[in-house]
C-alpha cells in the first residue's frame, strides 16, 4: 500500500552503508500545523540519491510505503518496528485554490411546474 504526504524538508542525513550490499539514507520532514510534527523516512539502495536535489526548508511531497516487522531478542522478548520507506520525492506544488462554489439563492432554481409562487412580502407566519 502506498501513501503520500507533503511537508518541509527539515533534516537530511548522509547515506549510511549498513552492509556491503545494503545502504540507506534517512531524512525528516516537518508537517505544518498548530502542533508541528517531525516525521522520519528512509530511502534505500539506489533511491538514496533522490534527495540530493533538495535542500532543507524545501517543500516536498514524499511517496512512501509503510513497513513493519517483528524481532525476537536473544532473551525471547518480541519487539515490533515500523519504517516509512520513501520511494519517490518531488517538489510540492502550490495548492491551487479551488474556486468557491456559488451560493445558491432561492431564486436560482426554477420552480417546479406544480409549485405555487408566493409573495416574499406575505406576512403569514408559515
Amino acid at each position: 500500500m502506498s501513501f503520500e504526504i507533503e511537508g518541509t524538508l527539515y533534516k537530511k542525513f548522509d547515506t549510511n552503508q549498513v552492509t556491503d550490499t545494503f545502504k540507506k539514507r534517512e531524512f525528516v520532514i516537518e508537517l505544518d500545523g498548530p502542533y508541528p510534527q517531525f516525521i522520519q523516512f528512509q530511502l534505500t539502495q539506489d533511491r538514496c540519491g533522490v534527495l540530493d536535489t533538495y535542500n532543507e526548508t524545501d517543500k516536498i511531497k514524499v511517496f512512501f510505503d509503510l513497513r513493519g516487522r517483528e524481532w525476537k531478542s536473544p532473551q525471547g522478548e518480541l519487539k515490533y518496528f515500523n519504517s516509512l520507506n520513501a520511494w519517490k520525492i518531488e517538489a510540492a506544488t502550490a495548492e491551487s485554490a479551488a474556486p468557491e462554489a456559488p451560493v445558491a439563492s432561492k431564486d436560482s432554481f426554477p420552480a417546479a411546474p406544480d409549485e405555487q409562487k408566493f409573495d416574499d412580502n406575505d406576512d403569514l407566519p408559515f
